[in-house]
């Protein structure tokens, strides 16, 4: 091999070097622009569950009084009735804050993700384990509601009155539910972004 390839030869393998360091740095960019984007992605779908769970929590702080006008002073329900749904609205409020407690730190997703990745999927069983208590609760509330009015109206009136609470308890039911299977569908979005981060 003459001097003229032996330069050549350096040269095309100093030129592949820097080919090969600059697009490792590309590389490297690259995955911190997209691990970015993706914590980024993570942090708007967990602050979409936290917004509905802080709306929860206010709707079951500002029932108390509501509820104490409606039932007890607009109604004419015994204050059994009004206790019983402030005992309701007073563990609905708990159990979401418990819940949601798991979202709130704002580290969330900058380190572990493993971890992170527990943590929602711990929110996410409490979250759906809710409706085993909400559902029978709100049934046996119901009832003692109406068999409390029951008292204290008219036949016809009571009927009337039973219909309209029937579809207003199932109308917030529905609402409810849109709410709770919203959070499942954007717990199960952010365990997903994980589990491709993390593989």
């Amino acid at each position: 091999m003459n001097e003229f390839e032996k330069k050549f030869d350096d040269n095309e393998l100093n030129d592949m070097r820097q080919q090969m360091a600059t697009l490792k740095k590309k590389l490297q960019q690259q995955e911190i622009v997209n691990d970015r984007f993706i914590r980024h992605s993570l942090r708007r779908n967990t602050s979409g569950i936290t917004r509905r769970y802080v709306l929860v929590s206010l709707l079951s702080v500002f029932s108390i009084p509501y509820t104490y006008w409606a039932f007890v002073r607009l109604n004419g329900s015994s204050i059994g009735v009004w206790i019983t749904v402030c005992i309701l609205l007073l563990i609905a409020l708990g159990y979401t804050v418990y819940t949601g407690r798991f979202l709130y730190d704002r580290k969330l997703f900058k380190s572990n993700l493993v971890e992170a990745r527990r943590k929602v999927a711990k929110a996410k069983k409490l979250d759906a384990d809710w409706l085993k208590f909400g559902i029978p609760a709100v049934i046996l509330w119901l009832g003692y509601f109406l068999y409390d009015s029951y008292g204290h109206m008219e036949r016809d009136e009571f009927e009337i009155f039973a219909v309209a609470m029937s579809v207003a308890v199932i109308l917030g039911g529905i609402i409810g539910l849109k709410i709770h299977f919203r959070n499942q569908s954007d717990y199960e979005d952010i365990i997903e972004q994980i589990e491709e981060i993390t593989e």
